[in-house]
């Protein structure tokens, strides 16, 4: 399991470590903001493209041959841009990156789901989840020192070592997991399976997290800028965003294979979390953006192993690589939106109001979770719900 761990910590800490150094550190390749913002959509443009066609590739030819692919041009496209080391092949580079990303990460998440028994999925994915959260704290942290201590390169230098280390890693620690036989599937079945309340509550309130995470990321420090709060501060308030969601997502887990958390119950409570430190960042001063980071941190580790658990839990085994790039790309979808209701709800009135608008949307899918939640719970159901 740490290969696939130290995969995900390797795609966090790429996706992050190099988006939050771009804008000062690379002066020669961005020019403007909108160079700037083109190069941050390059990297999540070709995931939400490619995600669950790699899934779908992964159920077909074995989730490892994919993983093991994905995670060499992954050191392939950052070696490019250490070898070249000019603006126009910082553009192949990061699509490269996002392409390899595409590949290795819903791998890494069917392998987690193939390699443990069903009754230990909340733990596998709450451990997976944590690696990743460690990945987002510290790429912006660690990406910034190297950065700061050799330039662009020196970071990308890493991302190439990183990648081939991890790649070499799991190529002779990861078991031969064998693609399993399946019935042929339409796209009208296709399109069943994903319309089913099995993958769509799940993904929804992944993508509900995400979009919380993102905003809190993204937007904390501009509110803390804006109430005159200085940069330790707003550095903080991610800090403790990232920390909480990295200790919250194992013992989450832990609690779901244990019979002591269901996964409708912890969901619904995710998100009702999500939407109240959305609801604290609309606060002034420093107490609103740390009450609110912590908050948001919990209930995106709360919803994060629960939702990849209940989506394995209801997938058969030899579609989970494209369940998981499916649920994937709902995930970069509430990655990209959340932000952009926010920014589109504050170009119009204030900050305060974007997120309030965020906070409404999630706080009536947990009204809704609840309610569904109840009305399971009184139809008689064989066996226990997880």
């Amino acid at each position: 399991m740490w290969p696939l761990y130290a995969a995900g910590f390797t795609t966090a800490f790429g996706a992050h470590g190099i988006a939050a150094n771009l804008g000062g550190h690379a002066e020669g390749a961005v020019t403007s903001l909108l160079v700037l913002g083109g190069l941050l959509a390059l990297y999540d443009g070709a995931e939400v493209l490619l995600k669950p066609l790699f899934g779908t590739l992964a159920d077909r030819v074995g989730a490892r041959p994919v993983l093991l692919a994905g995670l060499t041009a992954f050191a392939a496209a950052s070696a490019l841009y250490v070898v070249a080391d000019s603006p126009g092949w910082l553009w192949a580079a990061r699509l490269g990156q996002g392409a390899a990303a595409s590949a290795f990460s819903p791998s890494a998440s069917a392998l987690v789901a193939r390699l443990n028994p069903a009754t230990k999925h909340g733990r596998a994915f709450g451990s997976y989840g944590f690696y990743k959260s460690i990945g987002y704290t510290l790429g912006p942290l660690l990406g910034g020192v190297l950065v700061w201590a050799g330039g662009l390169r020196l970071l990308f230098v890493v991302l190439a070592v990183l990648g081939g280390a991890v790649a070499v890693w799991a190529a002779v620690a990861v078991p031969v997991v064998p693609p399993l036989p399946k019935a042929r599937q339409t796209v009208l079945d296709l399109a069943r399976r994903l319309a089913d309340p099995a993958f769509l509550a799940p993904t929804s309130a992944l993508a509900a997290a995400t979009a919380a995470l993102s905003v809190g990321v993204g937007f904390l420090p501009v509110s803390g800028r804006a109430a005159g709060l200085g940069t330790i501060a707003t550095g903080a308030a991610v800090s403790v965003l990232a920390a909480c969601a990295a200790v919250v997502q194992p013992r989450a887990g832990r609690a779901l294979d244990d019979g002591r958390l269901t996964t409708r119950g912890g969901l619904a409570m995710g998100l009702l979390v999500s939407a109240g430190g959305l609801a604290c960042a609309m606060l002034p001063g420093l107490a609103g953006i740390l009450v609110g980071a912590a908050l948001i941190g919990v209930g995106t580790g709360l919803i994060t192993p629960l939702g990849f658990a209940a989506l394995a839990a209801s997938t058969p085994a030899e579609r989970l690589g494209q369940t998981m790039g499916a649920a994937e790309l709902g995930r970069e979808l509430g990655d990209a939106g959340g932000p952009l209701l926010v920014a589109v709800v504050a170009s119009f009135a204030t900050l305060t109001y974007g997120f309030g608008a965020l906070a409404a949307l999630i706080g009536i899918g947990a009204v809704v979770a609840f309610v569904r939640r109840r009305a399971m719970s009184a139809v008689p159901q064989p066996g226990t719900e997880k």
